[in-house]
C-alpha cells in the first residue's frame, strides 16, 4: 500500500497549514439540521493539505479511478482534450501513474470521429469504472441518444468492457432505461484488481432521475435523492446479462440482514430530501474498514457536497461532511496558488492513494469553469480524523 510521502504522519500534517472544514464533531455526533443521516462518531472530521493541490488535463472533467492489476490507476474523462491538450473529445480515458502528489496522465483512448469530425458510437459520459482480473469495466451514459437533437445523459445507461487496459472498448447488447428510474451510475471500488472485495460480488450504484430528461440549461440534481443499489457475480458481469443483476430491496437488524430481488422490486439504499447529484462515486477504505459515498446536495456545481461513511455498502450510512451554500468545498484553501471557482460537483477517493491505517487519503475531484479552474483533474492530500473507540 502507498503511504502518502507528505502525510507519513498526522503530526507531520498539523504542523502544516490544513483547512479544518466544518464544527469539530469528536464529541458531538448529532445530526445537524438538513444532513440526511446522524454525524458519525467514528470518522469525526476531515482535513486538507491544500498546499498538495494539484491540476492536470484541462477541460477534462470527471475521473473517478479504478486501481488495475498493472499497478495504474484508470479514469474516463469527458469533454475534453485530455492529457495530451489534443482534439476534443466527448470521452476519453486516461493512465495515471505515480503517488498521490507526484503522478502522471497519460491518454489510452478517445471516443472516434468520422471523416466530417462526427463520434463513432462512444459519445457519452462515465463516472464509473472498474477494473477486475485486468479487465476495465465502464458505465456509459449518452450525449445525444439516437433519435434526438439535445444532449440526454439520463436517457439510459450502457455497460463497455476493455480487455486491453482500455486501449479499445466494446458495448453490452442491452441498456438500464431511464423508465426505470436508473441513470448514472458508479462501481463500488475495493482494492488493487479490485482485491480485498468483500464477496463475489461486484456493486454498483444508480441515481433515481425521477424519470426525467435533462434539462435544456444543463444538468442538475434531483430532488427528493434516491439511490439505489444492485449487485451481480464477477464472473457475470459481462455474460450475465440485465436479467442477471440483484437489487437492494430492504434490511433488518443490525443491517448485515439484506434482502436482493429484481429491479421492479428496488428500494433506495440512499435518501437525502435535499436532493442528490447527477454524479456520485463509492469506494472501500480498507484501513478505516469503511464504504464511503460522496454526492452533491440542493444544488449543482457550487461545491455543495456530501460525504458519507458506513460499515456495509447498503449502511447505516452516517455523515462525515456535509458542506453548505454558505460553507462550500473549498472555500478556504491555505497554501492553494491555483486559480479557483465554485464549481466543484464531483468528489472521489482514490482506490490507491491511502494510508495502511486508511487515515491519509488523496481525493480527486472536478468541477465546472468551461476549461478553467476545477474543469480538470484535481488531487488534493488529506486525513480523516477519527475516534477509535468508535470503530463499531
Amino acid at each position: 500500500m502507498l503511504v502518502l510521502s507528505i502525510l507519513m504522519s498526522q503530526k507531520k500534517i498539523h504542523s502544516q497549514p490544513i483547512q479544518i472544514l466544518g464544527k469539530d464533531s469528536r464529541v458531538d455526533a448529532s445530526t445537524t439540521d438538513g444532513e440526511p443521516y446522524p454525524r458519525s462518531s467514528f470518522i469525526t472530521n476531515i482535513e486538507f493539505e491544500w498546499s498538495t493541490h494539484k491540476r492536470g488535463a484541462m477541460g477534462s472533467d470527471n475521473f473517478q479511478l479504478t486501481w488495475s492489476n498493472d499497478n495504474g490507476q484508470y479514469g474516463a474523462w469527458g469533454d475534453g482534450n485530455g492529457f495530451k491538450n489534443e482534439s476534443r473529445s466527448s470521452l476519453g480515458v486516461s493512465k495515471i501513474s505515480g503517488k498521490g502528489n507526484n503522478w502522471k496522465g497519460k491518454d489510452v483512448w478517445r471516443s472516434p470521429k468520422d471523416n466530417k469530425e462526427k463520434y463513432i458510437e462512444f459519445a457519452g459520459k462515465s463516472w464509473g469504472i472498474i477494473s477486475i482480473k485486468g479487465i476495465l469495466y465502464m458505465w456509459m451514459v449518452p450525449d445525444v441518444p439516437k433519435g434526438k437533437t439535445s444532449r440526454d445523459h439520463f436517457a439510459y445507461v450502457e455497460l463497455l468492457r476493455s480487455t486491453d487496459k482500455g486501449k479499445s472498448w466494446t458495448k453490452a447488447g442491452w441498456r438500464f432505461e431511464n423508465s426505470e428510474h436508473l441513470s448514472i451510475p458508479t462501481f463500488l471500488n475495493f482494492g488493487k484488481d479490485n482485491m480485498g472485495a468483500r464477496d463475489e460480488y461486484v456493486y454498483s450504484y444508480f441515481i433515481d432521475p425521477l424519470n426525467q430528461a435533462q434539462p435544456e440549461d444543463g444538468l442538475t440534481y434531483h430532488k427528493p435523492g434516491k439511490i439505489y443499489l444492485n449487485r451481480i457475480h464477477k464472473d457475470s458481469l459481462w455474460t450475465g446479462g440485465k436479467a442477471a443483476f440483484e437489487w437492494y430491496t430492504g434490511q433488518s437488524g443490525s443491517g448485515n440482514s439484506v434482502t436482493w430481488g429484481k429491479i421492479n422490486q428496488k428500494k433506495p439504499v440512499f435518501k437525502d430530501n435535499a436532493g442528490v447529484g447527477w454524479c456520485m462515486a463509492a469506494s472501500y477504505n480498507r484501513g478505516l474498514k469503511r464504504y464511503l459515498l460522496t454526492t452533491e446536495h440542493s444544488n449543482t456545481e457550487k461545491g455543495v457536497m456530501g460525504i458519507f461513511e458506513a460499515p456495509n455498502p447498503w449502511g447505516p450510512w452516517k455523515t462525515v461532511k456535509y458542506w453548505t451554500p454558505e460553507n462550500y468545498f473549498g472555500k478556504s484553501r491555505p497554501g492553494d496558488e491555483l486559480d479557483w471557482g465554485n464549481n466543484v460537483f464531483f468528489l472521489s477517493f482514490s482506490p490507491k492513494w491511502q494510508s495502511k491505517d486508511g487515515k491519509s487519503f488523496t481525493l480527486t475531484y472536478t468541477g465546472g469553469g468551461r476549461g478553467a479552474t476545477n474543469d480538470s483533474f484535481n488531487t488534493l492530500s488529506g486525513i480523516f480524523i477519527t475516534n477509535d473507540n468508535h470503530r463499531k
